[in-house]
């Protein structure tokens, strides 16, 4: 069975890997300088934006977590999905927006069922 504490871990392993895969290299005599100094001057890799995004989507009890979709671009999330109320979105948007990296948030999540074919 999938646990909401599974799927947190396995976003946040991503964002590490996609973080330090993502051409964030430190110079070979002073290796956390340079990773520090990209982190604290708000660099993120938008893979790393997406899981935090994710991982705080899934940890707020508000929020259908895993109906909730998340791509980054740049800097600008985008939120897609099906929610229960009006309410549930904007929570959804206002973490998305609240995450460290996030430069905008285009809240594209519906409210209501899914529509079946």
């Amino acid at each position: 069975m999938i646990t909401r504490k599974s799927v947190l871990a396995s976003l946040v392993a991503i964002a590490v890997a996609g973080y330090f895969g993502s051409g964030v290299m430190a110079a070979p005599d002073d290796p956390m300088d340079s990773i520090l100094a990209e982190t604290a001057g708000g660099y993120m890799s938008d893979t790393a934006i997406t899981a935090k995004v994710k991982s705080a989507l899934l940890a707020d009890q508000s929020t259908s977590g895993l109906a909730i979709q998340v791509e980054t671009n740049k800097g600008v999330v985008q939120l897609s999905g099906f929610v229960d109320s009006a309410a549930e979105k904007e929570r959804a948007a206002e973490i998305a927006s609240g995450v460290e990296g996030v430069k905008d948030v285009k809240n594209d999540i519906r409210v209501g069922r899914k529509e079946t074919p």
